[in-house]
Parts: C-alpha cells; sequence; structure tokens
C-alpha cells in the first residue's frame, strides 16, 4: 500500500495555504476596495504573519497577476480534448461542442464570482500594467477564438470570407456579456437562456428570412 510522504503532504499544505490567501485577499478587496486593503488586512484575518505572507506572494497585486494566470490555465484546459479547435468536423459537431465549452466557462467564472467581477470590472483600476494584463488576456482569447473559426473555414463548415479576427472578438463580446449577466443573476435558467441567444446568434443571426427567398409577397 502507498502511503502519503511528508514532502507530499507539506506541498498539499502550502497549496491551501496559498489558496487560503487568494480567497483572503478577495473578500477583503470586495469590502474593503483593492487600494484600501493592505497586507496587514489580508494577515489579519488569516491569522499569519508578514512574513508568512510574504513566502507566497510579493504584494497584493502579485496576487492577481496569479489569479489571471490561473484563469487562463483553466480557460485553456477547458479547450482540450473533445473541445480542442480541431476535434470536430462539421457545424452539427461544432454547435455541440460550442454548448460544451460554454458550459465549461460558466463553470470557471461561475465557481467563485468574486473574483470574476474583479477582474472583469476592477482590474484594470489598478494601474497602467494591470491594464495591459487585463488586455492581453482578452487578446489571448480572441486568438483562442480564432482557432475554431479559422478550423471550420478550412473545412468548409464556415463562410469562406468570414472576417475572422473581427468575428473572434464579436463572439467573445457575447460570450463577456453572459459572464457580466451571471453576476448579476446566477439562475442556471438565465445563463441557459443566454448560452442559447448566443448561439444563435452565432449560427443564425437575427434577420428574419427575406420574403423574397420564401415565395411570399414582399410588404411595400
Amino acid at each position: 500500500m502507498t502511503t502519503e510522504t511528508p514532502v507530499s503532504r507539506a506541498a498539499r499544505k502550502k497549496q491551501e495555504l496559498r489558496r487560503e490567501i487568494v480567497e483572503t485577499a478577495f473578500d477583503c478587496f470586495a469590502e474593503r476596495g483593492y487600494h484600501a486593503t493592505g497586507i496587514a488586512d489580508i494577515a489579519a484575518r488569516l491569522g499569519i504573519g508578514h512574513g508568512t505572507f510574504y513566502r507566497y506572494f510579493q504584494n497584493k497585486r502579485d496576487i492577481v497577476d496569479h489569479v489571471i494566470t490561473d484563469l487562463v490555465e483553466k480557460v485553456v484546459g477547458a479547450l482540450a480534448a473533445d473541445n480542442a479547435p480541431d476535434a470536430v468536423n462539421s457545424l452539427a459537431e461544432y454547435r455541440k461542442q460550442s454548448a460544451r465549452i460554454g458550459d465549461a466557462l460558466a463553470r470557471i467564472f461561475g465557481s467563485d464570482p468574486r473574483m470574476a467581477r474583479f477582474l472583469l470590472l476592477e482590474a484594470a483600476g489598478i494601474d497602467a500594467e494591470m491594464r495591459e494584463r487585463v488586455l492581453d488576456f482578452y487578446e489571448t482569447a480572441a486568438e483562442l477564438t480564432a482557432g475554431y473559426l479559422r478550423h471550420g473555414v478550412r473545412l468548409g463548415y464556415l463562410h469562406e470570407d468570414l472576417d475572422i479576427d473581427s468575428t473572434a472578438r464579436a463572439i467573445n463580446g457575447m460570450i463577456l456579456a453572459s459572464i457580466l449577466s451571471e453576476l448579476r443573476d446566477p439562475s442556471p435558467e438565465r445563463q441557459a437562456a443566454m448560452s442559447r441567444a448566443v448561439r444563435r446568434v452565432m449560427y443564425d443571426g437575427i434577420a428574419a428570412v427575406p420574403a423574397e427567398a420564401t415565395g411570399r409577397p414582399v410588404r411595400s
């Protein structure tokens, strides 16, 4: 029988304390605001010394960097295997894949609304460097979405003249709106409706079928 070694137990405890520091920091950010929160506030609430805090993070801004990095890794991880850009070969498969990806993103951003709210609405106001970091996150997201569109164009189930870059950003804008909507109304029914609406715009558009196409008379 394999037993856990003291080293692995110690590593696990470090991971747990790191996570507790992050969660406590975001509690403080939510209550006091980022700029009004000090390391002393975070450490005091956790019952740890300043020295312990600095073994895990350089400063409170480092916590935000860590959370953004973790978020990017989770998003990229959700786009692997069956959800990878080249995992489908038809529009029907792409529709199903998009639904799976939407569900995965909802779980990621909904797992801790405090962090989603902070990163989407407040982090860019910390300083110019953090603003660029947040914008880089959006750029990375656009590049990921573009990969799916590029694959669909190459296989012929998406329009050959598709403006891939602009369309990727438009799709991500709808996804971002869904995430922001969840911050206000996290009900499963609301999010399911938003997901359906996004996919309908993606695949079917919002324009009614022209009368000319149906053979019905055109209203004057």
